[in-house]
Formats: structure tokens, C-alpha cells, sequence
């Protein structure tokens, strides 16, 4: 028998919005309400579970994060008060989060100690993304009125912290889709494939990610595509970040919402939360690569998910042999391949690493996915009861990094985790290369990509050590569309070359670092 101060959660609920004609568009916080709506109705506790709720908590909008440049920020200055009033609810405590993909497994994980503490009975997390239709209804030049401020200021939650430095930044590493290829060639140099054999490998890596998209009635695209049809360059499937073609990206212009209801096991009890809604959280963790891309170990491993992943299996008595279903956060590729590394998954597993379809596929709402992937997975472990299921977070760039282990069985014991800050000293003491941010002199490639736009290549993103004190830096190569063609065709790892520091321009702001590769 669980003990009374044991977390569950009892409810999910989920809303996709396509198809729907710009006028008749619902706001990002009506569809978190709805979400919201079918979560209370999920957890079969009446009228009476939306009066119980002492905490709402809204994942942060992607909007009101760092980098979101030209989207209308802070349209609901109080997004839990907000959502409380759509609901009929009066909490007591209203968070809002900081930014991340992390975010949501960080909220579960954070809620079910606040919950075995005492400090909380019954807590609604929430959050939604309505980019689709209002990237669509600028295009038409319109700009939908949705913003609501019923008073008061949310707790602010977590830590706000924009995920480059100023040198990456000048290097347009803030975008997901210049970085994240920089870790996919790493990858592939690590395995040591070519890049043509290492291409057709992503698309069968991700067309099986597709086959559950197609058949999930919340998939943005529900759609299964061939191995080939996923790799291969064509007019409709551009390159991104090389290697990625479009279809192996996240796409964030979707209109998506979820939420969870979570309590303890008294509460439950206390409301006639039936017992086939119940899931336990029986492990979790919650870890920091460390923070700077320019400064990690390397771009093809996680210290931070290889250890939150033990940490989390240990906490829940498990093996990774013994889960049934596994979400993998899969923005892009190398994220997946990155997390299923680590937690000693092989590429080729037949449990298959997502119950919705993953970011490119069944969508990506921004901060929010992960919070449809807990929501599904709900739904996976209550029809199979006994079964046990996995869901990986992350957030910024392989950065920042959440685990949850769920099951229907219950958790025998006190709750009780190991606080993250042990095992996260550790992880910001590791040894890492020095960088540079201004280098001159001889080096050579660690990683590389290049940055395509929907007319073609526009630059080369490099990184490379120094060859006379190994040092890390940072650079673009020369703006020449031949050399864009030769770093997508040949092996472009350890070429060596010349690089020098940027140069300021007639504003006087430095410009990228320049790395002349001699091939």
C-alpha cells in the first residue's frame, strides 16, 4: 500500500488546432484550457478535482523566452491566474517557469517532491504553443488580440538563462537549427561513417519516428515517410543545418497544447480519484550539460543524461531493460542518438524511442512537448497496466536535461530522490577544452555544418582546435558558395586550415572568427 504523501499523476489531456480558418482561430491560452479541461475530465474526479487544485503551473510561453525575437511577449502576465479563472479554479500558488524543452519533466519531477514533502496536494501543470496560426495570420497581416492580464504576478520558477555566450552568439549558434548538426557530424565522425552512408542512417533512424506519427490523431503531420524519402535532398525537402533536410528538424510552427494533473495518493483517495488513473513517477533526475556549447567535453556524448539516467534507474529499481515504452526528445537526431547512447539503448531497439511521433513529426510546441509525451505515455501505461515506460526531456542545445520513470505499479516506500545539485557538481567540474574567442594560427575541424536558408547555403559554421595549444574556437568559413558544396560532399573532419579573429564592422561590432580551410 502507498503511502498517503506518494505523488501520482491521474490525469493528461491533450488539443490540436488544424484546419481552422484564421478567424475562428482559439488563443494559445484557450487551448491550454481545453487541454486542461480534458485533463480534469481524464482524471474521473468531478467538479470537485477543479476546486482542489492548490498549484497551477504554466510552462513558459516560447514567446516570453530569451532569443524569441519579433513575437508579441508577455501576453498573459499572469498565464496561471489566467488558466485558473478558464478553469474555475482558485490555487494558491501560481508558477510560471523559466525557458527549456526540459521544462516539462523538470515541472513533474520538481511537483512530486513538493508533493512527498507535504508542500502541495493537488497541482495542474500546463502549457501550449499557438505559433502556427499566428505566424499564419501575420503572414496576412493580421495580428490576433489574445492577451489577458487578470492581476497579479506568477512565481517565477527555474532558472532564466539564455542558452549561448556572446561569441557564440555572433557565431549564430542561438539557433537550434545551426547547432544541433554541429553535434549529428560529431556523430557521424565518431562512428566513422561517410556522410552518404551516415545520411540514409538519420532517415531510418526518423521514419520509424513517422510510422507512430501517422497513426497518432494529435500529430501535427501525420504522415509516414521512407528512409529515402527523409535523407534525400529535393526541392521540398531542402537542407537546414547540414546534414539535416528539413524533415529531420523540429517544427515549432504548430497550435498544440497538454496538461497533467497531479496529487498524492491521500488526495486521491480523499476525491475518489479512481485507481486504474493512477501512474507513479518511480524514478527521475535532472542534470546540466555543461552549459556553453563552445565548451563541452566533446559533441558526441551527455555526461549529464548518462548520469541523470543512472540516477534515475537507480531511484526506481530498474534497468533500462526493464521499459516497455520509451519518448526520447528528438528534436533533431543527434539528440536521440545522443540520449539512447547513454542510456545504453542500441539505434535499432524494437521498442522504438516515441509514443507520439516526436518534434518533427507529431510537433514541436515549443518549451511544451514533453508535456504531450508524459500525457501519451499516460495513456500507454493505463492500457497495459504493470508496463513501464521512460520519457527523456532537454532543453537549449543537449543542455539542459530531465527523466522520468512511470508505471501504473505502485511505488512501495517514502518518495524520495537524490538532490540534482550532488550529482550537478560533478558535471560542471569536468575537465573541457579551453576556448579561444578570438584565434589566429593553424587549426583544424572537431565539427561542422552548413547553414542553409530557403535560397540555398548561406555560411559555414565551424569548430576547431588551435594545432599549436589545442584550444578550442569558433568560426565561419569564407563566403564561397563552391566551399559550401565541398564541406556537404567530402569529409571535412580534421581538415586543417587557417583561422583569424573576427573584424569589426563600420558599427564597430565584432564580426565571426574566419576559418580558411585548405582543401
Amino acid at each position: 500500500m502507498p503511502e498517503a504523501n506518494t505523488p501520482i499523476l491521474v490525469g493528461g489531456g491533450q488539443f490540436t488546432q488544424k484546419g481552422v480558418a484564421i478567424a475562428d482561430l482559439l488563443s494559445p491560452m484557450q487551448i491550454m484550457a481545453e487541454a486542461a479541461k480534458r485533463a480534469l475530465a481524464d482524471a474521473k474526479g468531478g467538479d470537485a478535482l477543479a476546486k482542489a487544485l492548490d498549484t497551477v503551473a504554466v510552462v513558459r510561453f516560447t514567446a516570453d523566452s530569451p532569443e524569441a525575437g519579433g513575437l508579441p511577449k508577455n501576453q498573459y502576465p499572469n498565464a496561471p491566474r489566467t488558466l485558473a479563472n478558464a478553469i474555475g479554479a482558485k490555487p494558491a500558488r501560481e508558477l510560471y517557469t523559466a525557458t527549456g524543452g526540459n521544462t516539462p519533466q523538470w515541472l513533474v519531477n520538481r511537483t512530486a517532491e513538493e508533493i512527498a514533502n507535504g508542500e502541495t496536494d493537488c497541482a495542474l501543470l500546463a502549457g501550449s504553443e499557438a505559433l502556427g496560426g499566428l505566424l499564419a495570420a501575420v503572414t496576412q497581416g493580421q495580428v490576433p488580440d489574445w492577451g489577458d492580464n487578470p492581476g497579479g504576478e506568477p512565481t517565477q520558477i527555474g532558472v532564466e538563462k539564455p542558452g549561448v555566450n556572446e561569441m557564440e552568439h555572433r557565431h549564430a549558434m542561438y539557433f537550434p537549427v545551426n547547432t544541433y548538426p554541429l553535434f549529428e557530424n560529431a556523430i557521424r565522425g565518431e562512428l566513422g561513417r561517410s556522410v552518404k552512408d551516415h545520411q540514409l542512417e538519420l532517415g531510418k533512424l526518423f521514419s520509424r519516428f513517422t510510422e507512430v506519427a501517422a497513426t497518432n490523431p494529435y500529430a501535427w503531420f501525420p504522415t509516414f515517410r521512407s528512409p529515402e524519402e527523409i535523407a534525400t535532398e529535393t526541392d521540398k525537402n531542402r537542407y537546414v543545418g547540414f546534414p539535416y533536410t528539413k524533415y529531420l528538424n523540429s517544427i515549432i510552427r504548430v497550435d498544440q497544447a497538454a496538461a497533467l494533473i497531479m496529487m498524492s495518493v491521500g488526495k486521491a483517495r480523499e476525491l475518489g480519484i479512481p485507481e486504474d488513473r493512477w501512474v507513479y513517477l518511480h524514478g527521475c533526475g535532472d542534470a546540466n550539460d555543461l552549459w556553453y556549447v563552445s565548451e563541452r567535453v566533446n559533441f558526441h556524448s551527455s555526461p549529464a543524461i548518462r548520469t541523470m539516467g543512472r540516477k534515475a534507474l537507480d531511484m526506481a529499481g530498474m534497468s533500462v531493460s526493464d521499459i516497455d515504452y520509451f519518448d526520447l526528445y528528438s528534436c533533431f537526431p543527434s539528440a536521440v542518438e545522443i540520449g539512447a547512447q547513454e542510456l545504453g539503448l542500441a539505434l535499432d531497439d524494437p521498442r522504438g524511442f516515441t509514443v507520439t511521433g516526436g518534434l518533427p513529426y507529431f510537433g514541436g510546441p515549443g518549451n511544451n512537448y514533453v508535456m504531450h509525451s508524459i500525457a501519451t505515455m499516460l495513456d500507454k501505461l493505463r492500457a497495459k497496466p504493470g508496463t513501464k515506460g521512460l520519457c527523456t526531456a532537454n532543453g537549449w542545445f543537449v543542455t539542459k536535461h530531465s527523466i522520468g520513470i512511470y508505471s501504473t505499479e505502485p511505488k512501495e516506500g517514502a518518495w524520495e530522490r537524490e538532490n540534482p545539485a550532488t550529482y550537478q557538481a560533478e558535471l560542471d567540474a569536468m575537465d573541457h577544452p579551453v576556448v579561444d574567442d578570438l584565434p589566429e594560427g593553424e587549426g583544424k575541424i572537431e565539427t561542422y555544418t552548413v547553414v542553409h536558408g530557403r535560397q540555398g547555403a548561406q555560411f559555414g559554421l565551424v569548430v576547431g582546435r588551435k594545432t599549436d595549444t589545442g584550444h578550442r574556437f569558433v568560426a565561419h568559413v569564407p563566403s564561397d558558395p563552391a566551399l559550401f558544396e565541398t564541406m556537404k560532399q567530402q569529409e571535412m573532419l580534421g581538415v586543417v586550415g587557417t583561422v583569424e579573429p573576427g573584424k569589426p564592422n563600420e558599427k564597430g561590432a565584432l564580426g565571426p572568427n574566419i576559418f580558411t580551410p585548405k582543401i
